[in-house]
């Protein structure tokens, strides 16, 4: 299969409607895109990124009233955190409607769902008269893609089109956010922090676990992987105990000496840069002379949560 990159919409839409997968910007990270009711397109995409079938996956629709037909109800609370937030980067997990396959959501009466922002997805999906399931676009336990580049890096042969929107802005997964008991869970840390959630809704909400066999995208303790090995800690400690080695830094700011490479995500110390700059570094540092990659934590604010998460599934 020969895989093109473009900026054609329409013939996007061509493909998706004829059951192929196309790879799709967001404001996240590109998603690999098929119809989320075709349960043979939702196997190819399993197939191509060589992604377990456990792992479910996450329904992009246009408008949080385009979810209505896919969900069997949407709680109040997620109504007002969506008012606010989406389109966006967060996602919301919701009791599902009958309409919507097994396949998608792993075997659970749940289902994820999301509205991006990015304005070709939009565009994309206002063309459609069907959901699109689109997870990260790379192979399974990779580093996530925030570039059409990236995708090709990852999934040419496997994919007929990327559709490039340009660099990610985000550069990280959405936040994922469900209802229990009247308690509000971060199933995955993302681009709305707990903070922004608790201010718009006036309830703290409170992490879920880890598993090994997931409710929903990104709860897997090991994702988000490079090739090297990847060690998360105090860069100065660590780069003392592997003298031998050529070491790659991953920073806020700071330049560390000894260091092989030195990759501070933002020279001004923004969380957000350095959130939208993450996973082009971490595939940097994968293609570079450096025998293992050293991060450092980050601070534990707003986006800084979910550096943290991503350096830390990837260093598992």
């Amino acid at each position: 299969m020969i895989t093109t990159i473009g900026t054609n919409i329409n013939h996007a839409v061509e493909l998706l409607n004829e059951g192929q997968l196309v790879a799709i910007p967001t404001e996240t990270v590109y998603g690999l895109a098929g119809n989320a009711i075709d349960p043979d397109a939702v196997v190819r995409i399993y197939e191509a990124k060589q992604r377990p079938r456990f792992n479910p996956l996450i329904m992009h629709l246009p408008s949080l009233e385009a979810a209505e037909k896919y969900v069997s109800g949407i709680p109040e609370i997620i109504r007002k955190i969506a008012a606010k937030v989406s389109p966006g980067p967060i996602s919301y997990l919701l009791p599902k409607s009958e309409i919507v396959p097994d396949i998608i959501t792993a075997g659970s009466d749940r289902v994820v769902i999301r509205i991006p922002s990015h304005p070709m997805a939009l565009e994309l999906l206002g063309k459609l008269d069907f959901p699109l399931a689109a997870p990260s676009a790379n192979p399974f336990g990779y580093v996530s893609p925030d570039t059409a580049q990236h995708v090709y890096d990852g999934l040419h042969g496997r994919i007929p089109y990327i559709l490039d929107g340009g660099p990610c802005m985000v550069g990280l997964e959405s936040t994922i956010i469900g209802l229990e008991d009247d308690e509000l869970i971060i199933h995955r840390v993302g681009g709305v922090s707990a903070d922004d959630i608790e201010e718009i809704s006036g309830i703290r909400p409170r992490y879920s676990l880890l598993h090994e066999k997931p409710d929903t995208p990104g709860q897997l303790k090991t994702h988000y992987a490079p090739a090297k090995p990847l060690l998360v800690g105090d860069p100065s400690l660590l780069i003392g105990n592997h003298r031998s080695k050529k070491i790659a830094v991953i920073s806020l700011s700071r330049i560390y000496d000894g260091a092989f490479l030195n990759r501070p995500l933002s020279s001004t110390g923004d969380l957000h840069v350095a959130a939208a700059n993450l996973f082009s570094v971490l595939r940097e540092l994968d293609r570079s002379d450096a025998d293992m990659i050293i991060a450092e934590r980050f601070p534990e604010q707003g986006i800084g949560q979910a550096i943290n998460d991503r350096l830390g599934r990837a260093g598992s």
